[in-house]
């Protein structure tokens, strides 16, 4: 990794949300669900969770952008075992729904652990979602429209978070509010995408990164990236 890659990168990690989130349910379409993804990563979110209608559905490199590298999309069984996740985290969950308890998207105090649920295209968030949901919100609209793209109206909210955010201070560089094993898995896959896609491949575990980006392994893990994986009995019988 050059020390212009690692900087980029630990800089990024230095502005990541750890307690701002967005989840998905049934989210389908990939145009939207890659510009949710684009759109977390941008305001400095590194996990999403998602609900989907196909259990083998995900994003593409290609279709994403990039972003799904930066940015974890974590898959859940029901919403139920979503918001049970994200509430354990002590998140309060928002739904965009117009009901009569609905306030303005903006009233929302982003600066508290927030996770903003999003409901599929068509039919919205189901009712089992909104009655897990602390709060409903409104994007106000004065035209004919009813309705905003699922993705223009995450990005609306999330830009609000990050405002709510930055006034708050909570985009001033920190290094420890990301686990040492997290840290070196983005900067592994991040910064070494080629000994990412081997160990992937390969079922080794990731090695240990130093505070300059570079790979911290055994001669052992070496070898073994570098052979193919029937030759290994090799060395472990040594």
């Amino acid at each position: 990794m050059t020390p212009e890659r690692f900087t980029r990168i630990d800089q990024m990690l230095q502005h990541r949300q750890t307690d701002l989130t967005v989840c998905m349910e049934k989210v389908h379409k990939l145009h939207n669900l890659a510009a949710i993804v684009r759109t977390c990563d941008a305001v400095g979110i590194s996990e999403v969770h998602a609900i989907w209608d196909h259990p083998k559905m995900r994003l593409s490199g290609h279709t994403a952008t990039g972003s799904q590298n930066w940015v974890q999309v974590k898959a859940h069984d029901s919403i139920t075992d979503a918001i049970k996740v994200m509430k354990a985290q002590g998140m309060q969950v928002i739904a965009t729904n117009l009901s009569d308890t609905a306030v303005d998207f903006r009233q929302i105090d982003y600066t508290k652990p927030t996770a903003i649920l999003m409901g599929q295209e068509k039919d919205g968030i189901t009712a089992e979602a909104l009655a897990l949901a602390d709060q409903d919100v409104i994007i106000p609209m004065v035209g004919m429209c009813q309705s905003l793209n699922v993705s223009v109206a995450t990005a609306l909210m999330l830009y609000e978070a990050q405002r709510q955010r930055e006034l708050a201070g909570m985009y001033q560089p920190k290094t420890d509010h990301i686990e040492k094993q997290e840290r070196d898995r983005i900067m592994f896959e991040g910064g070494h995408p080629i000994f990412a896609k081997l160990c992937r491949q390969k079922d080794l575990p990731y090695p240990e990164i130093d505070d300059e980006g570079q790979i911290v392994a055994s001669e052992d893990w070496w070898q073994k990236v570098q052979m193919s994986k029937t030759a290994w009995t090799e060395i472990d019988n040594d």
